[in-house]
């Protein structure tokens, strides 16, 4: 199968990348920068170059190919709604090559009140997170037109040796600068979190396996306390575990405020998918983020 990965030089798309290529299939993975671009030619894919902008090549690229797994995404916290603009647009030309064909999309897994967020929930979101809950619902609906279309959710940290850009990263960040390990309230608010490694192995079954409108959760850790995350990140960096406001923290402390774990059962079940690599503590108590 030949396939176009957006976000092939990234997190998951760097550990994506050689494991379809491990499994026969032939890679085309975009890149925005030569620094990309030298990352996607040396893992052994071909490059095309282009931004998530640049619809006419993106559509190019996914004409040619038999299957897309869209993985790139603008995190910046300050430009969130541009980003979902230019993620809307990017889905609704892919969408419209893609017939009959695999198309894997990365998302994130949702927050529901008083429980783990089940592959079933689809709630309507708040801000930022609702207009990228719009575009995978759009990722979907482009079943009804013949495409195998799933959605990879993601949770709130894809971990693993060498993060430096997640969402965990920050918050170790933002301990250097605060001389704190930083957890919102009492800290019980639970975070679901996956090995980098196991989200990919996911992310390639779902382009060979998944069937037309799966919904998937990429989740090992169904829900680990953001107290703990900051005590281990404490004890790495010589740090207090220290409670503080959310808006100290920003968008960051916003998103650690709230009470959000997931499952993945009804995942494992569809795929046969089963998390085999360390979880988060264990990774933080190597120190991989200090």
């Amino acid at each position: 199968m030949r396939v176009f990965v957006t976000g092939a030089s990234g997190w998951i798309g760097s550990a994506l990348v050689p494991l379809l290529l491990e499994a026969g299939h032939e890679v085309v993975g975009l890149a925005r920068s030569d620094a990309s671009a030298q990352a996607v030619a040396k893992m052994g894919a071909e490059v095309q170059r282009g931004d998530l902008t640049d619809l006419e090549t993106l559509k190019t690229a996914a004409d040619r190919a038999d299957g897309v797994v869209h993985l790139a995404f603008g995190h910046d916290f300050g430009r969130m709604e541009e980003a979902i603009r230019t993620d809307a647009a990017l889905v609704e030309t892919l969408g419209a090559v893609l017939d009959g064909k695999p198309f894997v999309a990365a998302s994130g897994t949702p927050s529901v009140p008083g429980r783990a967020a089940t592959e079933e929930d689809d709630p309507a979101g708040f801000g930022p997170v609702a207009g990228r809950m719009e575009v995978a619902r759009a990722v979907l609906k482009t079943a009804e037109r013949g495409v195998r279309a799933s959605v990879l959710r993601l949770p709130r940290s894809v971990h693993g040796e060498g993060d430096a850009h997640g969402l965990i990263a920050r918050l170790v960040q933002a301990g250097r600068e605060k001389g704190i390990a930083a957890y919102v309230g009492d800290g019980t608010q639970r975070w679901p979190a996956v090995h980098v490694a196991d989200a990919a192995r996911l992310a390639h079954l779902a382009l060979e396996q998944a069937p037309a409108g799966s919904v998937l959760h990429a989740v090992g850790d169904e829900g680990v306390a953001i107290r703990d995350v900051a005590e281990v990140v404490g004890r790495r960096l010589g740090l207090p575990a220290t409670s503080v406001e959310a808006d100290e923290l920003g968008f960051l402390g916003a998103i650690l405020a709230i009470d959000q774990p997931a499952s993945s059962e009804k995942t494992q079940a569809l795929l046969g998918w089963q998390p085999t690599h360390p979880g988060l503590l264990d990774d933080l108590e190597k120190g991989y983020y200090g």
